[in-house]
Parts: structure tokens; sequence; C-alpha cells
């Protein structure tokens, strides 16, 4: 298996060049183990590739048995993976290992309670672009282990005109006008997407007739306001200030979607112990 280029990085800031001098210390090159992951909450499972992956840079002879995939619902204490090897690598890469599943786990966790919020109101949960440099694909996977969905993953894949675009080229009319005529110009393979603070903008977007318009810090108030000035004639995401308390009263506001960027910059990891069980064959 192709090792992620993270992984290796990662591995390399804890190991250095030394690698870790405790357990060389303290435990013989032959010493065998075998270790079980457990969770210490309730949660969802999100990045054992990144996981498995960590183990197999550090000693690819380390045997892993994977109980919990991404995705998986776990309770306190149940047992998520198990792995046997040499002492050593097994605690050279315990907290690296660690630190990548506890993270996107925790990612997953808070997606799921917030899709479970909304679940029954037809609106679709999405992340953001506001992820760790270097993690956004890891992140971005962990959001759809939880049940959520994915914005756009770069600047590269889609229009997104937001204030300070719409302030540089002259007000919102003509921001929308350029960005149809580049969508054009290449093809118009381009969904495009504008960012409106009021309802004046509001009204002013819809007569150049984006994709979807983002409802900026709109309240719960304005957001229903405007679906039903808008009618279901272009699509509504409600974007800003939402979180885990107010996200239901949003969601019955009636947008389309919902984008909250705290499930990727915010979220707790999920509290995960690699215990040492015995000694390996």
């Amino acid at each position: 298996m192709e090792v992620y280029p993270i992984i290796e990085t990662a591995v390399h800031e804890d190991l250095g060049f030394a690698g870790d001098l405790t357990s060389r210390a303290c435990i013989s090159e032959e010493h065998r183990s075998c270790t079980k992951v457990i969770s210490r909450c309730e949660g969802v499972i999100a990045g054992m590739d990144y996981f498995v992956q960590v183990f197999q840079k550090v000693d690819s002879s380390t045997e892993i048995q994977v109980f919990k995939e991404d995705g998986a619902s776990v309770t306190v204490n149940d047992a998520i993976v198990t792995m046997e090897g040499y002492t050593q690598s097994l605690l050279a890469g315990e907290r690296t290992a660690l630190n990548f599943l506890g993270h996107l786990s925790g990612i997953a966790t808070m997606t799921s309670r917030l899709v479970k919020e909304v679940d029954d109101t037809g609106v679709i949960l999405l992340d953001t672009r506001k992820t760790l440099p270097g993690l956004r694909a890891a992140e971005k996977k962990a959001v759809r282990a939880g049940g959520g969905y994915n914005h756009r993953f770069g600047l590269f894949d889609m229009i997104l005109i937001k204030e300070n675009h719409i302030a540089a080229a002259g007000g919102i009319i003509e921001a929308l006008k350029r960005a149809h005529q580049y969508n054009k110009r290449v093809g118009g393979r381009l969904e495009i997407e504008i960012e409106v603070r009021n309802l004046d903008e509001l009204q002013a977007a819809i007569g150049e007739k984006p994709d979807r318009i983002m409802l900026d810090n709109f309240t719960v108030e304005m957001v229903r306001q405007a679906v039903q000035y808008v009618n279901g004639k272009i699509a509504l995401e409600v974007s800003g200030g939402v979180n885990e308390n107010n996200i239901r009263e949003y969601a019955e506001a009636g947008p389309d979607y919902i984008s909250v960027g705290t499930i990727t910059s915010s979220a707790p990891a999920l509290d995960l112990s690699m215990l040492v069980e015995g000694i390996g064959k």
C-alpha cells in the first residue's frame, strides 16, 4: 500500500532521526507485545487508514486487525483495533497513529450529531474549507464517515463569490456577470455560488441566476424570509453562526444546505487509548 505523504511527515516529526529513545532504553529489540485500542467515550470512527499506515511506515511486520472501520459507531471500552508486533515499533507509532484516529474520529462524531439533528428535514449538512493544512482530504473523508457531505474541495472546483470578491469586482451584479462570462469561456462546467449578507443582496443576486446562494450569518427569521422569497428557484445554503444548539431551527426554516465550519476546525478529538495486553508470539 502506498503511504500518504503526510504519514511520512508525521512519523518523522515524532521519531526524528534518533527514533524512540525511551523504548530503546527500556525494552529489548526482540520483545513483542499485543496491544488493543479502545474508545473512552461514544463516537464515530474515521481515519482508520491513516492509523494503519502509521504502523506500516514504522514497521511493516506489525500485524493489525481492525474491528471498527470508518463510519462505525463505538461506545465506552469498545475494541477498535488490535495489533501484535515488536514492542518498540508499537510504542513508536502509538501517539502519531492515535493523533490521526482521534482527530478524524472527532470530526466524524460531531458531524454525526449534527446530521441526526436535521435528518428528517431534508437539509444537507456540508463542511467548509476550514481544515488543517495537509489534512483536507482526510478531514473531508471523516465528514462523509459521519454522514455529512463535502462542499468544494478547494478553490479550483467551483466558483464561490464571497464578500471580498464582490468588493473587488464592484458589486454583486458585476461579480456574477463576470463569473457567468468566465464560466462560458471554460465550457460552462462550473457551479456558481454567491454569498449574500442581507435580503437586499439576495434580491440582487437572484436576478443574475447563480446556481446557489449562500446566506451568510442570517438569523433564522431572515432564512425563513429568504426561502419564501426565492420559492425554490435557486438553491439556498445557510452558513455562519450555526451550531449544535440552533442547527435544528435553521434546518426547519427550509434551506437546502447548511454548511458548518466547526465540524472540521473545532471538533474535539475522540478519546482513545492503546493498551498493552500481553506478550506477543
